[in-house]
């Protein structure tokens, strides 16, 4: 029987473009002259740091900028609100999440079933698999699952036949 799996994977060589597209872009720009201006990436966080609250925010919005143009999805990223602040400089931690939690694939089922398609999904730890008879089945739910939107971004491997 034919299957494949739905996880959520964060792809690390994007992730590392993006950071280093915005530390240049920052050291570059006119506004950031003469400032301590830093963005680092560490395992899946990546901390802007700079010397105010205002520069946060427009490091932030290059940030953004940058995983736009790269096509890195922000749907599972936690963006806090206020910039941390110790000591002379403001630092922004955003925080990449990696795999499908519980309630997402909760969620991913439900919408499976009610879909009316001749498929079995079930959950498997950090992701969820799904099995088909036919191979037009499976491409028809990728199709759909693509349309719809969940707290995660979505990707699929592991099609086998």
């Amino acid at each position: 029987m034919p299957s494949f799996d739905i996880v959520c994977e964060l792809d690390q060589v994007n992730l590392r473009h993006v950071v280093d597209n915005t530390q240049r872009e920052v050291t570059n720009r006119f506004d950031f002259k003469g400032i301590s201006a830093t963005a680092e990436l560490k395992e899946k966080t990546v901390t802007l740091t700079t010397e105010s609250d205002f520069q946060v925010q427009q490091m932030e919005g290059v940030f953004r900028a940058q995983c736009a143009r790269l096509h890195l999805n922000l749907t599972g990223v936690d963006f806090p609100e206020e910039p941390e602040h110790s000591g002379k400089f403001y630092s922004l931690k955003v925080e990449f999440k990696e795999g499908i939690d519980q309630d997402c694939a909760k969620k991913i089922t439900k919408f499976l079933k009610e879909s009316k398609l001749k498929i079995q999904s079930s959950i498997q730890g950090d992701k969820v698999r799904v099995t088909g008879k036919s191979r037009d089945d499976l491409q028809e739910t990728i199709a759909l699952l693509k349309q719809q939107e969940f707290d995660r971004p979505l990707q699929f491997n592991n099609f086998r036949d």
